[in-house]
């Protein structure tokens, strides 16, 4: 008699089987963990950045006093929230633009199936694995108005004077931390492009070759509206990532010089480092809203499905 049928024998002939909401069968082994994280690192942090929000600390008594919405006040009266959010906004769109159109263009170009392209396609990936801050420094340096390689060719060109410095002039110190985000992230858009390309269908374009389309006619008439699904993803998750920005900036420039370069994640942990924690979060949760309504604003319009 084996000893799972002895324990059955000796308990009355009843074998012990693991609860339901415990077994294989059930969903809560499997979300339990996840659900956990979730809450440890979401909402936690949630809940206690709304609470810091409104509060403000009595450096005297030490302890942080509920002021309800003084700081949401603060916020929306500091003209330099409304600056950086100009700010944001004007590197997000740039940036979008420009990483959209050279993604494609790179994703319509790497689209083939001759030999070395699958190794092209496999180093466009290097750019995604070095962490944002090696990114900014490496940038910083290139960018430096006395030795850096950038500078130094632009200097040559004409198109810049030493005078005014990528990083230190109020017109191009926004491109020149742009140009390390552009470098680092195109990579990704590319990946989603050439994803979208590979799963269009074959004979839309062979009826077209045999119209005599143009590559021009082919593209706007074919590719693009096939593609516009992929390109709206794609659009939506780098601008909810540019809109956060932070690594580029505080590497590179600090918001500098004044605040040409100043994003409002940027201003928020200028404000963070002072000490000034409930204001943070403040500016923190705005900024959270925003992109909650921008993007929710966005899937409706361009009718996004996951």
């Amino acid at each position: 008699m084996t000893a799972l049928a002895a324990d059955a024998h000796a308990s009355g002939g009843k074998l012990w089987r693991m609860p339901r909401w415990l077994s294989a069968e059930h969903p809560f082994p499997w979300l339990a963990p996840i659900t956990a994280m979730l809450l440890v690192f979401g909402v936690y942090p949630l809940l206690y950045a709304i609470w810091l929000s409104l509060h403000q600390r009595n450096r005297v008594k030490r302890v942080d006093e509920f002021v309800w919405f003084k700081n949401w006040v603060q916020a929306f009266n500091d003209q330099r929230v409304w600056d950086s959010l100009a700010v944001t906004f004007t590197y997000t769109g740039i940036a979008l633009v420009i990483q959209l159109s050279l993604g494609l263009a790179i994703a319509m170009l790497l689209d083939q199936d001759r030999r070395g392209y699958g190794l092209l396609r496999a180093l466009m990936t290097l750019p995604l694995v070095v962490p944002p801050a090696v990114t900014g420094m490496m940038f910083l340096l290139m960018e430096d108005g006395s030795f850096g390689w950038l500078s130094q060719n632009l200097y040559m060109l004409g198109i810049i004077s030493p005078q005014n410095p990528i990083l230190a002039s109020h017109s191009t110190a926004l491109m020149g931390v742009m140009l390390a985000d552009i470098w680092q992230w195109t990579p990704f858009m590319v990946l989603i492009m050439m994803a979208g390309l590979r799963s269009l269908p074959k004979e839309p374009y062979e009826a077209a070759a045999i119209d005599g389309a143009n590559a021009f006619q082919v593209f706007r008439r074919l590719t693009l509206p096939m593609m516009s699904k992929v390109i709206a993803v794609a659009v939506l998750i780098r601008g909810v990532d540019l809109f956060r920005i932070f690594d580029y900036v505080y590497v590179m420039t600090s918001g500098g010089p004044g605040t040409a370069t100043e994003t409002i994640s940027a201003y928020a942990g200028r404000i963070f480092v002072t000490g000034n924690f409930p204001y943070a979060a403040t500016l923190s949760l705005l900024t959270m809203i925003i992109v909650i309504v921008v993007a929710n604003v966005f899937v409706r319009v361009f009718r996004v499905r996951f």
